[in-house]
């Protein structure tokens, strides 16, 4: 008995280990509430942009046009104050590891004003790409690389719906239900976010399995099979690629396993920060 007794705080602490949230399968929990039990990754220094790649539609890689993209005041700052117009000048910034069974945490803010020469659709618009090709994989005028998008949006201030932690599939489709959704994008059923308030958003992706968007906390997108075509494949030959789309619509059907983390500049300023990835075991 007085081995036993000695034994129970083991015991409890073994038990307590076996409910973390890496195992859980209620989405609707915050994302990382054990912090003991999980072992989160932040993605960015703190410094700089080490351990990261830029690719900027036109440019070569790591060519940091106009400081397009800023590590200031401990966030990723994506900023226009150099350029005098947009010109198309579509850039991402790729976490030098490719994962694919993984959480993403992140929080996002959209500020200021668009920069001039930005398309209307583009206006608080960015997002982050999911089981994406590397920077260096990109044509050297590719406008968006081939992947999944948590597309994110603001709202615009006029009293309309406008979710946020959408998918869109450049030059992929993904399954919702039973069915292959070839819709370029889909959306949420987030709340519209107006102003520049910081959203908290997440990311729970399952190899080629499925991928749930969450938004402060609520599961707001679900969808499964992630993979190359579905007719979206075809409107890479208008982001810049050309004859180079070939390649990905030969490949179509191709599930996606897993992929570079990129986070998009398209024209609005915007920040992040507590940008930070859980490792999750491999079905």
């Amino acid at each position: 008995m007085k081995n036993l007794i000695c034994l129970l705080p083991v015991l409890l602490l073994f038990m307590s280990c076996g409910n973390s949230d890496v195992n859980s399968t209620n989405l609707e929990e915050p994302v990382g509430a054990d912090a003991v039990a999980e072992n989160w990754i932040p993605l960015f220094n703190g410094k700089d942009l080490e351990g990261w790649d830029i690719k900027i539609a036109g440019k070569d890689v790591n060519d940091n046009f106009q400081n397009t993209f800023v590590w200031e005041d401990d966030m990723l700052r994506i900023k226009y104050d150099e350029y005098d117009e947009f010109e198309d000048l579509f850039g991402h910034i790729y976490y030098k590891i490719p994962y694919s069974y993984y959480k993403l945490r992140f929080d996002y803010r959209f500020t200021g004003e668009q920069t001039p020469g930005g398309s209307s659709w583009n206006v608080r618009n960015s997002g982050v790409m999911l089981h994406s090709q590397s920077a260096a994989s990109n044509e050297y005028g590719q406008h968006f690389p081939v992947s999944v998008e948590l597309q994110l949006l603001g709202g615009l201030n006029d009293g309309k719906p406008r979710t946020t932690a959408n998918v869109c599939t450049p030059g992929t489709t993904v399954m919702m239900g039973d069915t292959l959704n070839n819709r370029h994008c889909i959306s949420s059923s987030s709340e519209t976010y107006d102003g520049d308030q910081w959203v908290h958003a997440e990311a729970v992706v399952l190899g080629g399995e499925a991928m749930h968007f969450l938004i402060e906390g609520d599961t707001v997108l679900s969808f499964q099979n992630p993979q190359l075509g579905g007719g979206n494949a075809k409107q890479l030959r208008k982001w810049g690629l050309g004859k180079a789309a070939d390649k990905w619509i030969a490949r179509d059907g191709e599930i996606l396993t897993k992929g570079y983390i990129a986070l998009q500049a398209e024209s609005h300023p915007i920040d992040f920060r507590n940008v930070e990835l859980l490792k999750l075991p491999e079905q």
